[in-house]
């Protein structure tokens, strides 16, 4: 066979230097057969092996295995690299079940908790009525002392959260001498006295924040009225209550319709309560809640109106009531509120169990007008 047969016939498999060089003799024997075995067409082909990037090339460039090469090698069924060329060299690890687990014990259902110590707040309001009741029935200006002691305690603590809390310096020594004067002027010349005690209240809140630098002048006399009406005026509708003849029967009646409208509301709400009242306010209140409310200060009101006020009848009672259980809610909600933007639980934390002292008065202060003003439509000013 001359060079370019050979050529023909072996050149596509043969890729180095034409002709090739010598390699010497052959080894005798009959595997050869004179041929050499590396240019003979017996020759077994290679299997052709996937020409793979290097390592270190980076696997998103277009040569990678994450390029456009790779990809299409891999639609072509190209093996992914890092893994078994075959099948059978995925090595199968034992299947081991998760061990039973032990039984558990069932829990006993939780009861529901109430939000405050039971003990402490039932011996605080025990105590806290005995004093009133002693001073209602001995001498009424000794009630008229309690009001004014409240009421200046009171405005400490909201003054005191006002300035932690917000930075407001409602001024406490005007709102103090002028809360307590405006109880006082209530109950000994009724209305009148208290309208005149409010504004002398609010003209001295004014001339009083003068004194310190003009910066926030606005908004601390503005807190500063707000706390005297909010207290102080309110709370001398209980002084108006208290100056008729039957002054003690109507405070008790005012107290005793409070207390248990909020007693009413917090068992049946802490008890059947579902459906939420407020819940961007008070999340703890619930529509349940004050349907108990309802209708225990309507019970409690036709009692009282009944047996105890000069006059009275229990369908009157049945209205007050019902007022009464209103105008408590929305105190509440909106003593709330105040504690909400204030960003605090209670007022304080003066009466255990309780909180502070505005914390009791929350629902007192809005029903006490309400029940002054009812009580003169229904059995006159006494």
């Amino acid at each position: 066979m001359n060079d370019s047969s050979w050529g023909a016939s072996h050149g596509a498999g043969y890729a180095g230097a034409w002709p090739p060089p010598d390699q010497g003799p052959l080894p005798a024997g009959p595997a050869y057969d004179g041929h050499d075995a590396r240019y003979t067409s017996e020759t077994q082909p290679m299997p052709i092996v996937p020409d793979f990037p290097d390592a270190g090339r980076d696997a998103e460039s277009p040569e990678g295995p994450g390029g456009r090469a790779g990809r299409e090698d891999r639609g072509r069924g190209a093996a992914p690299l890092g893994g078994p060329l075959f099948r059978d060299e995925n090595t199968q690890e034992p299947m081991h079940s998760p061990p039973p687990a032990a039984p558990q014990q069932p829990q006993p259902p939780q009861k529901k908790r109430a939000g405050r110590d039971l003990r402490a707040a039932i011996g605080v309001g025990v105590g806290l009525g005995a004093v009133i009741v002693a001073s209602l029935f001995i001498v009424k200006a000794v009630f008229v002392g309690v009001i004014a002691v409240a009421v200046v305690v009171g405005l400490w603590e909201l003054t005191a959260r006002l300035q932690e809390r917000k930075q407001i310096k409602a001024p406490l020594v005007p709102l103090a001498v002028g809360g307590a004067a405006m109880v006082a002027a209530g109950y000994v010349r009724g209305a009148e006295g208290a309208w005149v005690a409010m504004a002398l209240t609010a003209l001295a809140i004014l001339v009083w924040r003068m004194t310190e630098p003009p910066e926030g002048y606005l908004r601390d006399v503005t807190a500063g009225v707000f706390a005297a009406f909010y207290v102080p005026f309110l709370a001398t509708f209980v002084a108006l209550m208290l100056s008729a003849d039957d002054g003690p029967e109507r405070v008790i009646t005012f107290l005793v319709l409070t207390v248990v409208s909020d007693t009413g509301a917090y068992a049946v709400g802490w008890r059947f309560g579902k459906h939420k009242l407020a819940p961007r306010i008070s999340p703890g209140k619930t529509r349940e809640g004050l349907l108990g409310a309802v209708t225990f200060a309507m019970g409690a009101g036709a009692l009282c109106m009944q047996f105890l006020v000069e006059d009275g009848t229990w369908w009157q009672g049945l209205l007050l009531g019902l007022a009464v259980a209103a105008s408590a809610t929305l105190g509440d909600l909106g003593e709330s509120m105040i504690k909400r933007d204030l960003g605090i639980k209670d007022m304080g934390t003066l009466l255990p169990g309780h909180g502070g002292i505005m914390d009791r008065l929350d629902s007192l202060l809005p029903t006490a007008p309400v029940v002054w003003l009812l009580l003169v439509v229904f059995v006159g000013s006494g």
